[in-house]
């Protein structure tokens, strides 16, 4: 039998590579990917929180809705009150369904990436005209929204076809983030030249978490904790990248966002100067200034 390869990286063992730090000599990045989304009602894709019923799905539209309409605030606030940066993962229609929402973030100086149009829909199942399109009408209306193209790129539903890094590369974008495959930036060869791949997590993630294993808040800071702590050691061999996943619809309730306050101030209290509490827009910027190969 013969594997069927991507084609887009060599295997690379991380423990074979070059050394080398992040800004100021930090050796563990970390981000946290504030997934901005919205959805259609009565129609589409969604995460839910109890089994839906016959469309329109009330309770789960209802549900998400609520993370846009308070969780997400409360987020903010959390995120002000500790001083971290966010990457904001932003359906191009959250200007239309959630006005303010991403406009947030942007007065806090967060990067704004490109998180397709809306999560009722996936591009990986779309032909190559269709995806392309997709990925141009969302990077247009983050464009003209933010004033600048996004750098990033988070597919809806991490929803990729085979042609995915090629579109985006030759769309103008540097990183994306769909493939949770290491804990470094990673090269990705495209048919114009190559992309590079910034870790996003699957396991520090609140859906695969919540929605998926049905943990609860507690257990997921308690994850992301053990976590740091196992990172934070191993930085000292090789440099790193901590990512954490979050949505308004699921830690922006208040019996979890206590638990996520009580992580991630505990990550600032035991932060040093090994630690980069950053975005994984910068997170690229310095990798692809770094010129390993």
């Amino acid at each position: 039998m013969t594997l069927t390869d991507h084609g887009r990286y060599p295997f690379s063992p991380i423990t074979d590579r070059p050394d080398f730090d992040w800004p100021g000599g930090a050796r563990l990045a970390i981000y946290l990917g504030m997934n901005l989304e919205c959805f259609d009602f009565g129609q589409g894709l969604g995460a839910e929180l109890a089994p839906g019923g016959p469309q329109p799905d009330v309770l789960n539209y209802g549900w998400r809705d609520y993370g846009n309409r308070v969780g997400v605030w409360r987020m903010l606030e959390l995120f002000d009150r500790l001083e971290l940066p966010c990457t904001a993962l932003a359906n191009s229609e959250m200007y239309d369904a959630a006005p303010g929402v991403v406009e947030g973030f942007r007065a806090r100086g967060d990067e704004i990436a490109g998180h397709g149009r809306s999560n009722s829909e996936r591009q990986g199942i779309l032909d190559e005209a269709g995806e392309a399109a997709l990925i141009r009408e969302a990077t247009a209306r983050i464009t003209a929204q933010e004033g600048r193209a996004p750098k990033g790129w988070l597919g809806p539903w991490i929803s990729q076809s085979a042609l995915t890094p090629d579109l985006l590369d030759e769309a103008g974008y540097e990183y994306l983030l769909d493939w949770c495959h290491d804990d470094q930036p990673v090269w990705m060869q495209t048919r114009a030249g190559r992309i590079l791949s910034v870790p996003y997590p699957q396991e520090l993630n609140d859906i695969p978490q919540i929605v998926g294993r049905k943990r609860e808040g507690v257990d997921f800071a308690d994850m992301i904790i053990d976590a740091f702590d196992v990172m934070i050691e191993e930085s000292a061999r090789r440099p790193l990248v901590m990512g954490i996943a979050l949505h308004g619809y699921l830690m922006g309730h208040p019996h979890r966002i206590k638990h996520l306050a009580r992580a991630l101030g505990t990550l600032k209290d035991r932060a040093d100067g090994r630690v980069w509490f950053t975005t994984a827009g910068a997170i690229s910027d310095h990798y692809r200034g770094l010129e390993l190969s």
